[in-house]
């Protein structure tokens, strides 16, 4: 925790995006566990092939194992939320708020708020004029109750984040690092200071 109090700024939001082939679910669960220990409220994870969630309760059983290693008689102190259940928005002390996404959760769920705005334009709900930033926001359903990403940490090779939320994350700061697997706690936290080091000028 204290770690997380020495940084100038910590993400709300933090993106976890693995580009690889072969995910790791321990290497996953420790990243988790590392952002719920810095104070990171909302954490969301994602891999292009959808394997973490259609496995998620693999990963949550990851996670819970690593709690335990890793913050030991503490991990009382730190608890996790599986937004995927629906519960979105309860977040809580020393809680962070977990979301495990996929492709679907991109530019599908786009279309699909396009489709739900015309819907109600047709039944006369909406006016094409009241069609903004803030309104398509609402109708999307993958971030809901969710910030947009303050940070996206992006594991692997790829120079791309393939398809990972691309509306919400027009102002988010991005860092590579070269995989997942076996990554550190030292490369976790060396990226933080990265994040807190960097001026945002949001198009300034």
């Amino acid at each position: 925790r204290s770690d997380g109090r020495a940084l100038q700024k910590l993400p709300v939001h933090m993106g976890l995006v693995v580009t690889e082939e072969e995910p790791s679910y321990a290497d996953m669960a420790s990243l988790v566990v590392w952002c719920m220990a810095v104070g990171i409220s909302y954490v969301s994870v994602y891999d292009h092939n959808g394997i973490f969630k259609r496995n998620n309760s693999r990963l949550m059983d990851e996670i819970l194992k690593q709690q335990q290693e890793l913050l030991g008689l503490d991990c009382s102190k730190y608890t996790v939320e599986f937004a995927n259940q629906d519960k979105a928005d309860q977040v809580l002390n020393c809680q962070s708020t977990l979301k495990v996404l996929s492709p679907e959760d991109g530019k599908a769920d786009i279309v699909k708020a396009a489709q739900n705005f015309c819907q109600l334009v047709a039944q006369q709900q909406r006016t094409y004029t009241d069609l903004d930033v803030n309104v398509l926001d609402n109708l999307l359903s993958s971030t809901n109750g969710f910030p947009d990403p303050d940070l996206v940490l992006k594991f692997g090779p790829v120079d791309s984040t393939l398809g990972f939320l691309p509306w919400h994350i027009r102002l988010t700061e991005i860092i590579s690092l070269p995989s997942h697997l076996n990554v550190s706690y030292e490369d976790f936290f060396s990226a933080l200071h990265r994040y807190a080091a960097c001026e945002q000028r949001w198009g300034k």
